[in-house]
């Protein structure tokens, strides 16, 4: 029986294979800081791009501009992009990449991840980009190669939707909020 166990367990591993494309040969493709990160971490890839930019609700485009040999996009207080990160990626099935704020970035700059946790579904084929927000009061420079999010890996279930009446299963009554 054990050895059942193992050869099922060794197939599941085998699935889980996180599958990237690097769009440009220079890309960071995402990476785990150490063993025991949870997530890893996803790049800005701004050489030579142009960038999403939304600045009171209306949407535009803003080539990247080279500062000091870097790329850079600036934003403004309260302005929104979409930050390319320069590849595509297959997910295992079943498994989604929530997006979220790297710690470090959270506390030490005004980046904010405008959709935190996102979800990158396993049928998206596209590049992957991250929306963020400069929260401050102050213009914010995101930099070519700067960690600015991290993905964490997570399965999903995706039940069969039926119609039917829902009764109550338990003595909670009273809506949202009605346990205090």
């Amino acid at each position: 029986m054990i050895g059942g166990a193992v050869a099922r367990a060794v197939t599941i591993f085998r699935r889980m294979e996180l599958i990237i494309e690097a769009l440009h040969g220079d890309a960071s493709l995402p990476a785990r800081a150490t063993s025991g990160s949870a997530g890893y971490d996803l790049a800005a890839y701004l050489t030579e791009r142009r960038v999403r930019v939304w600045t009171a609700g209306a949407a535009s485009e803003r080539a990247a501009e080279e500062r000091g040999g870097a790329y850079v996009i600036v934003l403004a207080p309260g302005e929104k992009a979409l930050i390319p990160l320069g590849f595509k990626a297959r997910l295992p099935d079943g498994v989604e990449a929530q997006i979220r704020p790297r710690s470090g970035t959270s506390v030490k700059t005004d980046l904010v991840i405008a959709n935190a946790p996102g979800t990158i579904d396993p049928d998206y084929a596209e590049e992957w980009c991250v929306p963020v927000k400069n929260g401050g009061t102050t213009p914010l420079v995101v930099k070519h190669g700067e960690r600015i999010a991290q993905a964490v890996l997570a399965r999903f279930e995706a039940p069969r939707v039926v119609p039917g009446a829902v009764s109550r299963s338990t003595e909670r009554a009273g809506g949202f909020g009605s346990t205090g």
